[in-house]
């Protein structure tokens, strides 16, 4: 069988699909789109990341492909429905990031809360911004408000409460008698709940039509005063500028901005000069254990397909 993977693996992973199969690793073909337009053709097994777009041209030249493979989780760069309708498998590789991506929720809000982590230049020159920076905010006793409870969210409240913060969530498609919310100590609650009571909010839920502008103007003017909005989900759930002029005006405490409606991200003005703001290029779920996790589970799942 012949697998083409066009964005970066693990090297171990790769070798052990090489093994077995004939297997062509070129992680610069995302950026090359006639030259992958004409190697997917023969191809029996495409493994992807989230920049590839499979879809339109790259999916009617899938002639023979049986199965398409997410280096991670979040699947709207791949048609699903169209790619089932040829007869190909989406395989993602549910669950393999997800602590890389609690432990990035969980690091941004204690940073952005306590605020105190950019006078490195200002103390090496001589200066001592110290009352300044003596108004920063713990993160024990704190609300957590997870925007969806899937695998992430319920591994990011576990990681929260371990550190002294109380855990609401919103999900609904999670009823409230679910084993997953009750014996965790994480209360469900509507949206609105949520937003006009957490201290940090973090958002989990895929980019689809009932989440595109979630967090709109409107919605981010209902946030508690000085709160801190963390998404690691998807560009499109909120809006950017909006978020940066909630900033900017000194309503929320900050934000973490892991993924953007237009990645690569290109210059955005709007973002200039905000107040407690971390910009990051979708790499939450990205360390270099994650990928060898993501990278061997996607290995054992296209050994066993195609076998």
């Amino acid at each position: 069988m012949h697998i083409l993977i066009c964005e970066f693996m693990d090297e171990r992973a790769v070798d052990r699909l090489r093994e077995v199969h004939t297997e062509v690793y070129e992680p610069s073909l995302v950026d090359d789109t006639s030259a992958l337009l004409r190697k997917v053709a023969q191809t029996d097994a495409l493994v992807v990341r989230n920049r590839t777009q499979v879809r339109g041209p790259l999916l009617d030249a899938l002639g023979r492909c049986s199965v398409v493979a997410r280096l991670g989780v979040g699947l709207d760069n791949i048609d699903v429905a169209a790619c089932e309708a040829r007869g190909m498998v989406v395989m993602p590789a549910t669950g393999a990031n997800a602590l890389s991506v609690a432990e990035y929720v969980i690091a941004t809000a204690m940073l952005l809360l306590r605020g105190a982590y950019a006078s490195t230049s200002e103390v090496a020159a001589g200066q001592w911004p110290r009352p300044a920076l003596s108004q920063g905010r713990e993160v024990a006793g704190k609300t957590l408000g997870l925007v969806g409870y899937g695998h992430i969210g319920q591994l990011t409240a576990r990681l929260a409460q371990a550190i002294g913060m109380h855990v609401i969530a919103y999900d609904p498609l999670i009823m409230a008698e679910d084993a997953c919310l009750g014996p965790s100590g994480v209360k469900q609650v509507d949206l609105d709940a949520l937003v006009g009571t957490a201290d940090v909010i973090s958002l989990h839920v895929p980019l689809v039509d009932s989440t595109r502008g979630l967090f709109g103007a409107q919605r981010l003017a209902r946030m508690k005063p000085g709160a801190v909005l963390i998404n690691t989900a998807r560009g499109g759930i909120v809006d950017e500028v909006a978020l940066a002029a909630a900033l900017k005006g000194g309503q929320l405490g900050g934000a973490a901005i892991d993924v953007f409606e237009a990645e690569p991200q290109p210059a955005a003005p709007h973002w200039q000069a905000c107040p407690n703001l971390v910009l990051t290029p979708h790499i939450a779920g990205v360390t270099t254990e994650s990928n060898e996790r993501v990278s061997h589970f996607i290995a054992d799942q296209l050994i066993k397909a195609l076998a």
